[in-house]
């Protein structure tokens, strides 16, 4: 039996960073992750609507919408939500127990 914690961030950078293990689609700011979705998007309305004006070698622009969303679009917003509630929301965790509340602010 270990009686070994393991090693727990700080307090203050939980509410900035993921945890450990957990995906983050986050941006630095909402502007910039909408930016990124109308990129996103674009390229892969542009790329469906040129086919009948330019051939079918205008789908190729919509793997790079994949670049901009970071994955898919379910994985843009998810990046979206984690953007918006980041820095309101932090998670805690204490003796194997995680809990998610607001954050406190910091003078």
């Amino acid at each position: 039996m270990s009686l070994v914690k393991p090693a727990q961030p700080p307090e203050e950078a939980s509410a900035h960073y993921p945890a450990p293990g957990t995906k983050d689609y986050a941006s630095r700011s909402v502007p910039r992750h909408l930016a990124r979705g109308a990129v996103g998007f674009g390229l892969i309305i542009g790329s469906v609507v040129l086919v009948p004006v330019a051939g079918p070698a205008t789908l190729l622009a919509a793997p790079l919408a994949l670049i901009a969303f970071r994955g898919c679009p379910t994985c843009w917003m998810a990046g979206l939500a984690q953007t918006i509630s980041r820095g309101r929301l932090e998670r805690r965790c204490a003796d194997g127990v995680c809990t998610l509340s607001t954050a406190r602010s910091v003078p």
